[in-house]
């Protein structure tokens, strides 16, 4: 037999998953974030447990999912972690404001870079009630026809695709 087909080998093969290689958080990043995470208490009642993941590898985790829209459980068929220690650290750090505090961070640094001229703003929303909830709309939403909308029922002169159709014949 050939003698490389007995030897072992002598470095660690490099984890390169193709899929989640490229959304692993940089450096950059890391640095930024890692003095806002919250400090581990333990609650085990003895103080072990379980080794606790490390929050880079939940961080490459959280941000995969939320880059790529993927739903939580796909996390498994990945090599970053756990979806359930995903989703609870996560959570965790939604609560102590992590985020939101990354967020800022950014927009600091954005100003200190480029500077924000905060004398002109825009800011676009809606905050009004749904026209036809509650009592109104019934068991069905599109069994509350009134206004505008009624001309799109059976019974009215136009389809819902906008053409006009031709008057109902009368019956004798």
């Amino acid at each position: 037999m050939n003698k490389q087909e007995h030897q072992k080998r002598s470095r660690k093969r490099t984890p390169n998953n193709r899929t989640t290689t490229g959304f692993r958080i940089s450096d950059a990043l890391w640095a930024v974030l890692q003095p806002l995470l919250p400090a581990h208490v333990n609650t085990h009642r003895f103080g072990g447990g379980r080794p606790r993941t490390p929050a880079r590898v939940c961080a490459d985790a959280i941000f995969y999912v939320l880059r790529t829209g993927c739903q939580w459980q796909a996390l498994d068929q990945t090599d970053l972690c756990a979806h359930s220690t995903a989703h609870d650290r996560f959570q965790e750090w939604v609560r102590a404001g992590v985020f939101l505090r990354l967020w800022q961070a950014g927009v600091e640094q954005f100003d200190e870079l480029r500077g924000i001229d905060w004398a002109w703003l825009a800011m676009d929303g809606a905050m009004i009630k749904a026209p036809l909830g509650g009592e109104q709309t019934g068991p069905n939403p599109t069994a509350a026809r009134v206004g505008a909308n009624a001309v799109c029922s059976p019974r009215g002169m136009a389809s819902p695709w906008g053409w006009r159709r031709r008057a109902p014949i009368a019956r004798t």
